[in-house]
């Protein structure tokens, strides 16, 4: 049986992505900073273990308790959404630690086991906003920029030890708690700088009246996740919904 450790399960993306994992008869390690075995279908087939990313002891911890990886996926992260002159150097270190020294760090913690078997996939998930610029995010988009050069460089380094590495790219996913998360960062901040909020109004006015309709469902990303896992010939990078596929497809 196929093993896949998934970071971030406790909703969203991680969540949906251990579920559909489960249902395929894998054996899934989801984990999260406060581990809850209960949100998931009963199945013994399913590990929980309490793991955060930013922090190399927890790493070492879940990597150990979860025995045979076959699959990692790199999904935790943050949001954060504001002019560079509201961004604080800690939320800046905040957002890099989870979103890009976290992905680097549970890599480098599973590669001692992936070479030693001759095989193994990372999955990295990334964002559009890597890819093409877009408003008032530019501390989000470099942290996920950097991961998508590690990723696609990293993929080069590995493939001598039979282990492949994708990056998945999703765009903007309302049904997911991105938002909901982000708005409280920015709240503890204080909010946007005084300066900005013409600004920021033309930017939120021009998300909303946007009538193309093209946004990335949780199963785009799932369907996305589970290409690059398991397809030795998925592309590096896998596009997931229909507003990305529009954007850079």
């Amino acid at each position: 049986m196929k093993s896949v450790m998934i970071t971030g399960c406790s909703s969203g993306f991680g969540y949906a992505i251990a579920c559909a994992f489960l249902a395929r008869g894998w054996r899934v390690i989801a984990t999260m900073r406060s581990p809850r075995k209960d949100i998931f279908p009963v199945s013994e087939n399913l590990l929980v273990l309490p793991l955060d990313v930013t922090d190399g002891d927890s790493i070492g911890r879940a990597v150990a308790k979860a025995g045979q990886i076959d699959v990692l996926v790199n999904n935790a992260g943050i949001g954060w959404l504001n002019a560079l002159e509201g961004t604080s150097d800690d939320v800046i270190r905040k957002v890099f630690e989870t979103n890009t020294f976290g992905t680097m760090a549970m890599t480098r913690a599973v590669l001692p086991q992936f070479r030693a078997q001759g095989s193994g996939v990372v999955v990295n998930v990334s964002s559009t906003t890597a890819l093409v610029p877009m408003d008032l995010l530019s501390v989000y988009g470099a942290s996920k920029a950097a991961i998508n050069h590690f990723t696609e460089t990293l993929a080069l380094e590995l493939a001598p030890f039979g282990i492949r590495v994708r990056l998945v790219v999703p765009g903007r996913a309302p049904e997911t708690p991105f938002g909901t998360t982000a708005k409280s960062l920015i709240q503890e901040a204080g909010g946007f700088p005084e300066a900005y909020q013409d600004h920021v109004a033309k930017v939120f006015t021009k998300l909303e009246q946007s009538s193309d309709g093209l946004v990335t469902r949780v199963e785009d990303v799932v369907d996305a996740v589970w290409q690059a896992a398991t397809d030795a010939n998925s592309p590096n990078r896998v596009l997931a919904g229909a507003d990305t596929k529009a954007l850079v497809g």
